[in-house]
């Protein structure tokens, strides 16, 4: 008796956690009025204010000469590059001052001399160093497009807000199995999740491609040097002040970025990023939000990863609970509730993945769908570990923060992903026209850049 009640409970709620979530990640495509609002508008043309890009890296002289490259193609006129490397990471503090003696009035380097070293202590000392109205973040191994400071800047001035997230994408998604699902979550996120958090007044920010007001930054202390989602902590503090965010996304303006390069490092990232939530949930800022319905949004969210975990390992065996015990009908019936929305999650991700080929110009073969449903269930298992690593580690007291590499696996997307948006344009122009999201002319995108780069540095070996 008590066994079939716990497990109709747990059914049950597994069920309205599922819904609820999926609920919410098909926010953009609700309806057409909706996806279209969650784009940048045109520029005006008239770029008035400045702005301080901060790049922090640390072991990575692999990919920084690029994203550094990739800055200063922007069409903007006024803004800053802050590189923020260690005193002890001579590589990477080579490549950064290289790019400022080529380029002294765009490029600064600041060192970070803590002794334990992480990204929001790199990015507190680089901020009394900025001169700029906006200071801006990116990742060492970013992608950024030319136009995307002058539709930030649009964006700032036409709404009136305090930040302005814009969009990043995973593209190697066929690197490896568990790539397809990591590019699709990003698809997910920045493509419709943040916006509804926007709309709602409560928004745990991605840590790049994130544009924020100088003296509202500074108003608010910068980041917490001490906590491993820096971004998620910042969004927070600043929702619940009642800090206006506007979200943007573009397939043709996202920040485009790698996968992580094994298993083991993914893994890591995302310990990182749960034992980062569960702290931000822990320091109850969030419970200053202004209505319930935010408190109630904030506890879900910075729980979600957790509950994420938990519904991966429970759902299975619920499946096998029904099969092999010998329970009620009803309760059997209830404990089959969770595998429907999980069904349907796979159709929506499937549809997702389609989608997110057609606006990056990506080929999506019918195996790739075979490896997301395949793949289901072994990236949930992946997720439990982390959610689990990430408590264990918080309550041993251990937040060293654990590094991501990375290669520059993106890049080699580049070629691809120009030949195939140039095939598609060349062989269906009607189609190209048609497209509800415009995609990267050969001559601007970061995908023609990387790859005219590649032939240029292959000239020169």
């Amino acid at each position: 008796m008590y066994t079939s009640v716990f497990i109709s409970v747990i059914s049950l709620a597994l069920f309205g956690i599922a819904a609820f979530t999926l609920w919410w990640q098909m926010h953009a495509w609700r309806t057409p009025e909706v996806l279209a609002s969650t784009r940048f508008d045109r520029p005006d043309g008239g770029d008035r204010l400045a702005f301080s890009l901060l790049l922090p890296a640390r072991h990575e002289q692999a990919v920084l000469e690029h994203t550094i490259d990739r800055l200063l193609e922007s069409t903007h006129a006024d803004y800053e590059i802050i590189v923020i490397v260690g005193h002890d990471d001579p590589e990477t503090a080579a490549v950064a001052e290289r790019a400022a003696a080529r380029e002294p009035a765009r490029v600064r380097v600041v060192v970070d001399h803590h002794e334990t070293k992480n990204k929001p202590k790199a990015l507190n000392t680089a901020l009394p160093s900025c001169r700029g109205d906006i200071v801006g973040v990116f990742d060492a191994e970013d992608q950024v497009h030319p136009e995307l400071l002058s539709h930030v800047d649009h964006a700032f001035r036409s709404t009136g807000a305090d930040v302005v997230q814009g969009g990043v994408q995973l593209i190697n998604f066929h690197s490896s199995w568990y790539s397809l699902r990591n590019c699709l979550e990003y698809f997910f996120w920045f493509r419709s999740r943040l916006h509804l958090h926007a709309e709602k007044g409560f928004i745990p920010l991605g840590g790049n491609t994130v544009f924020v007001r100088t003296d509202v930054l500074r108003e608010a202390g910068g980041w917490d040097p001490n906590c491993l989602a820096e971004d998620c902590d910042l969004g927070v503090r600043l929702s619940s002040v009642g800090k206006k965010v506007v979200v943007a996304y573009d397939s043709d303006m996202v920040t485009r970025e790698e996968t992580p390069g094994s298993l083991l490092s993914l893994l890591k990232q995302r310990t990182r990023w749960n034992q980062g939530f569960l702290q931000v949930y822990r320091k109850k800022d969030w419970q200053q939000l202004p209505s319930r319905g935010q408190r109630w949004l904030a506890r879900y969210t910075l729980m979600t990863p957790f509950m994420q975990a938990a519904s991966g390992v429970i759902i299975p065996l619920n499946f096998a609970v029904a099969v092999f015990l010998d329970v009620p009908v009803g309760i059997a019936i209830i404990t089959f509730l969770p595998m429907i929305t999980a069904m349907v999650t796979f159709v929506f991700e499937i549809v997702g993945l389609h989608d997110f080929g057609r606006q990056y110009g990506l080929p999506v073969r019918f195996s790739h769908y075979v490896k997301l449903v395949v793949g289901g269930p072994f990236y949930q298992v992946m997720l439990a570990g982390a959610a689990i690593r990430a408590v264990w580690r918080e309550q041993r007291g251990q937040s060293e923060w654990e590094l991501t590499s990375h290669t520059g696996a993106h890049l080699g997307e580049a070629t691809a992903t120009v030949t195939a948006t140039a095939t598609a344009t060349a062989s269906a122009p009607a189609l190209a026209s048609a497209s509800a999201v415009p995609t990267y002319s050969a001559s601007t995108s970061p995908a023609a850049h990387s790859a005219h780069s590649a032939i240029r540095e292959d000239s020169h070996r």
